[in-house]
């Protein structure tokens, strides 16, 4: 095993490749420089605001490079004078061309949150979520040209919790990201890690959410919407309509419970929260966000409107 610490490049944009990277800072190896997206409008103000990645990086004094086009040979260059032994990518956002990949003497590595090959893309832990799987996991793959098709170079795995949003399980992968990715690297110095390939025969896909994917159709089962709006907590979170009015729903629970009420209709609205009817049993839904105003209890809402059984959420 090499005593010699890794010279090593992370590229990575959101906050869970935030906690890789100070996994790879508090670790035996140097990261010489980080590679995040260009700073973004965000907000009703459209107000330039930097990445997580690039906040964190800034904070432990580290360069940070920000292309916006990574094809060129201006930053293949750039990225050749840290004289990196190993790339890292969590969550970057772009595929990476061939001369990248191969830029550093240890490759490309990467750090995905799901049990490859399920969930290839954009959003595989919001995906996991929604299909209401029981385990789910990381894995560290060596990048190639492909999305997500590189040989696995080890796996983590925990179960989910009945509750789990995809904001909670983010959290929970993270850190599980950035133990597996540790030992990874220490796995690939000692020389006892080498890629296994895919089996693209059982691929699913994770692609990124929009958010009109969080419009409720409640001719749906109770326990499939269950499942959807936990997954799209906290962003881009379901949400229906209330005379006209959007209405984000959080923290629900399917009520197993026949009824012959038309889909979308309310049955009970008191400080346990909204009982409506969905093509199978019905939804209990214990928070919510009107319009133009911060999420809440339905105890805290109904304290200044009263919604009464028999209106139909659209």
């Amino acid at each position: 095993m090499s005593k010699q610490p890794l010279r090593i490049i992370f590229m990575g944009t959101p906050d869970f490749a935030t906690l890789n990277l100070k996994a790879l800072i508090d670790g035996p190896d140097d990261v010489v420089a980080v590679v995040t997206q260009p700073d973004r409008p965000k907000g009703r103000g459209k107000q330039l605001t930097p990445p997580p990645v690039k906040l964190f990086a800034e904070s432990a004094d580290i360069p940070v490079l920000q292309p916006t086009k990574i094809r060129t040979e201006e930053f293949l260059n750039g990225l050749l004078s840290y004289q990196p032994d190993l790339i890292v990518v969590t969550a970057y956002g772009r595929i990476l061309p061939l001369p990248l990949l191969e830029l550093a003497p240890m490759g490309c590595i990467n750090v995905h949150g799901s049990l490859l090959p399920l969930y290839r893309g954009a959003a595989p832990i919001q995906w996991s979520v929604i299909k209401g799987d029981e385990e789910v996991g990381v894995t560290v793959i060596r990048l190639d040209e492909g999305m997500d098709t590189g040989d696995i170079l080890l796996q983590a795995s925990i179960s989910t919790a009945p509750d789990e949003t995809a904001g909670s399980l983010f959290d929970k992968l993270a850190h599980l990201g950035s133990e597996t990715l540790l030992k990874t690297i220490m796995g690939l110095k000692d020389g006892t890690i080498a890629g296994t390939p895919q089996d693209h025969s059982q691929t699913t896909e994770a692609p990124m959410l929009k958010k009109t994917d969080g419009l409720i159709d409640w001719s749906q089962k109770a326990r499939d919407l269950e499942a959807l709006i936990r997954g799209l907590d906290p962003w881009p979170s379901a949400f229906c309509f209330l005379s006209s009015k959007r209405l984000r729903l959080f923290k629900p629970e399917v009520v197993y419970k026949w009824n012959a009420a038309q889909p979308g209709t309310l049955l009970r609205a008191d400080k346990r929260g909204l009982v409506i009817a969905c093509g199978k049993d019905t939804l209990l839904i214990k928070e919510i966000q009107p319009e133009g105003k911060k999420r809440m209890t339905v105890e805290a809402f109904l304290c200044g409107c009263s919604l009464k059984p028999g209106i139909l959420l659209t």
